[in-house]
């Protein structure tokens, strides 16, 4: 059993788009995790395992490998912890896998299964969309930063067994606080009358100060 889930990797202020592959295959139980990931995503294993087995879903007693591809680059942080617990429920079934299409997906997991914020989500939503992302499911706690993004569908969630219900077609989530950031934003730019969208080129530039912006608002 195979499954094919997509996040970010955020290097710098440089995003990739990264493959969370999942394999499920008979033989002697092990969870793995290769592709170059930091201690971080090491430990998602524990994390991954308690939070599936604690939203009320059986975690699969097989052999279990997680390749992060491409492999050459370097994969740091917990906000692989959604994705990777997605893989795994989207590859024995849980998940039907046409709904994780056109999503990435980004979160921390505690071991009951609740999703924790996580740092850097602006400048990673904002390559998502660079790289022709429609839809993001992050943090509940992300959504501000978050939803002054235009054109990426923001799909906020405080826990695993949410995810899945909603991809699943059971419950309907709504970004409530979308219109209400982009009149913040819509603010800003008839008073002061310029913003970023009027500067060609300091792409690395503007990045930095939106970033610094978010960890002051």
């Amino acid at each position: 059993m195979l499954s094919v889930i997509k996040t970010i990797s955020l290097i710098g202020l440089k995003g990739n788009i990264v493959e969370i592959q999942t394999d499920i295959s008979n033989g002697i139980p092990n969870f793995e995790i290769v592709g170059l990931p930091d201690i971080r995503v090491k430990e998602a294993k524990e994390r991954v395992k308690s939070a599936i087995k604690n939203s009320g879903m059986e975690f699969p007693n097989r052999k279990i490998i997680i390749n992060l591809a491409p492999a050459d680059i370097r994969k740091e942080g917990t906000y692989f912890d959604l994705p990777i617990a997605i893989g795994i429920l989207t590859a024995i079934g849980i998940i039907n896998e046409i709904a994780i299409k056109d999503f990435v997906f980004l979160g921390e997991l505690s071991l009951n299964g609740r999703i924790n914020g996580v740092s850097g989500v602006l400048p990673m939503c904002l390559e998502a969309k660079e790289f022709g992302i429609k839809k993001a499911i992050l943090p509940n706690e992300n959504i501000k930063e978050a939803s002054i993004i235009k054109d990426l569908d923001i799909i906020p969630v405080s826990s695993l067994k949410e995810v899945v219900e909603y991809l699943n077609g059971k419950i309907i989530i709504k970004n409530n606080n979308y219109n209400k950031f982009n009149i913040k934003t819509d603010f800003y730019k008839n008073y002061y009358g310029v913003d970023f969208s009027e500067i060609k080129g300091q792409e690395y530039a503007k990045r930095a100060l939106e970033i610094a912006a978010t960890r002051i608002a």
